[in-house]
């Protein structure tokens, strides 16, 4: 149940159906939720029916509910973290549940170590108060009742997210509180995150270990271990995506959009292929992209090296860029003012190999995503 402060669009994220909102936060499924669903009602549906003695179509029922229940207790611990931040200022983006629980995304960091360490701790807190309720309603039930049953449930799953939520390792809600109190006392946030990231991976091995001592000394069934080691890779990924955003972060300020948009090399509308690469090979300094000026002197498109690559090389003195260049309009802009993460926020936001440079309604460059890479992680090897 982490909070993710990167921008709406991640690279990679699966594709999820708006439900709704919440107290106005947009509420997405994930395509995951099916596969829970399924898995869910079907385990608990044979355990209801071993224990209560419930016919088939009662027991899938009963699982059914027992999901539906548990992803209300999600959500709310979601709400936990979407309120608490938005509280403060914070705004919230939505809130998905997914396979192994859900997550909040808000538009920016929290401003102090104080703000995070509440928004952190918000989740886990409604998870504690929900686990005691359903306790109490456990204890207040008839055994053996269906009631009893999913009393115990709910309280059982709320207790064990709360705990294993404030697990001191990222991307766990114990992982950002301990991110907040390393931030407190170090006052740099990326050491932080990168600490909490590296506990967030210890966290992971041992919940591996005690996945598979439970399973080897038969406490927990072998049908759960699949899930189980699914939640350990889940852990260890998330642990490895927060210590490299910390080291990505830390770099932010070296992004100035001048140095790093390579020039644009203008040619008219109508010149041929051949003719425009020609230029561009003998521009100095290297590296320029070839852009479409109009009759006007303005450049209006970019040609794209893809389109312009699949073009063999006897027909290029006959095709003019025009053929294989993008208008300016279809291209991603970055106005030359904005600093690091806003840069990374557009990116992506807006997936892309160029990005137009602009200062005003002037073009000052293209912006490869490999330099930027290059510039961000230097000992990552990019494709140019």
């Amino acid at each position: 149940m982490d909070q993710q402060t990167r921008p709406a669009r991640r690279p990679g994220r699966r594709r999820s159906l708006t439900v709704g909102r919440v107290f106005g936060v947009p509420l997405h499924l994930d395509a995951s939720m099916l596969l829970l669903t399924l898995v869910v009602t079907v385990i608990y549906a044979e355990f209801a029916r071993d224990r209560l003695g419930l016919p088939p179509l009662g027991g899938y029922l009963i699982g059914l509910g027992f999901v539906v229940s548990l992803l209300g207790s999600v959500l709310l611990h979601e709400l936990g973290h979407a309120l608490t931040a938005r509280r403060h200022g914070i705004g919230v983006r939505g809130i998905t549940l997914e396979l192994l629980g859900g997550y909040t995304e808000m538009d920016r960091d929290a401003p102090s170590a104080r703000v995070d360490l509440q928004v952190s701790l918000a989740g886990p807190a409604v998870s504690a108060v929900l686990g005691l309720l359903a306790v109490g309603a456990t204890l207040a039930l008839p055994p053996h009742t269906l009631a009893h049953q999913l009393a115990l449930q709910l309280a059982l799953s709320n207790v064990v997210v709360a705990l294993f939520n404030i697990l001191p390792g990222l991307p766990l809600d114990g992982g950002r509180a301990l991110r907040a109190a390393v931030w407190a006392l170090t006052r740099d946030r990326h050491r932080a995150t990168e600490i909490a990231g590296w506990v967030g991976r210890a966290v992971a091995v041992g919940t591996a270990v005690l996945v598979v001592l439970l399973t080897l000394a038969r406490i927990l069934v072998p049908l759960a271990l699949p899930l189980m080691l699914l939640v350990v890779f889940t852990l260890w990924r998330g642990a490895g995506q927060s210590i490299r955003y910390a080291r990505i972060s830390r770099r932010f300020p070296l992004v100035d959009l001048r140095r790093l948009a390579r020039p644009v090399l203008a040619v008219p509308t109508g010149t041929p292929l051949a003719e425009a690469q020609r230029r561009r090979d003998a521009y100095s300094p290297p590296g320029a992209a070839v852009g479409v000026a109009d009759g006007a002197g303005r450049t209006v498109a970019l040609l794209d090296p893809v389109r312009a690559g699949r073009v063999p090389a006897e027909r290029r003195p006959w095709v003019a860029v025009d053929e294989v260049s993008r208008p300016l309009t279809q291209l991603p802009v970055l106005p030359v003012g904005l600093d690091g993460e806003q840069v990374m926020e557009i990116v992506q936001t807006h997936p892309g190999a160029q990005y137009v440079v602009t200062a005003g309604e002037d073009v000052v460059g293209v912006l490869h995503i490999a330099d930027l890479a290059q510039l961000l992680e230097p000992k990552r090897k990019m494709n140019t």
